[in-house]
């Protein structure tokens, strides 16, 4: 079960590398103020907050993916504990950061289920993995 967590884990963070994307990379573009549902006068104004939101995405893949790295390397045999420390606090971010973007505007839920659907798996996958 610990290798389906960390798969599910590997698609949260590339999901979370294509946020960076869109968000830090690509905010002003037609395709991304589509997905987001911006204009373009919004998605200039709103340019600096989304490159910084971006990175924080970024920040959660990066650990992630780390976490990963260390667990896998290990052949699910005697890894040590900081791999999947590292894989649940960048999932487990992931997975926050959906509940607050529901929280805080109901309308919303579609796209903090698009965030968070992944990391909750993964979260519950590595967490029984780990049992």
């Amino acid at each position: 079960m610990l290798t389906v967590g960390l798969v599910l884990a590997g698609l949260a963070a590339a999901l979370h590398l294509y946020i960076f994307y869109m968000e830090s990379l690509a905010w002003t573009r037609p395709s991304t103020r589509a997905v987001f549902g911006t204009s373009a006068e919004e998605a200039e104004t709103t340019k600096e907050l989304a490159y910084n939101q971006g990175f924080y995405n970024l920040f959660l893949a990066i650990v992630t993916a780390i976490g990963i790295a260390v667990t896998g390397g290990q052949d699910g045999a005697g890894y040590d504990d900081a791999g999947p420390v590292l894989v649940l606090a960048g999932v487990g971010s992931m997975l926050a950061a959906a509940v607050v973007l529901v929280a805080s505007n109901p309308a919303r839920a579609s796209a903090a289920t698009k965030q968070g659907l992944l990391p909750l798996l993964a979260v519950v996958a590595v967490v029984v993995g780990l049992a």
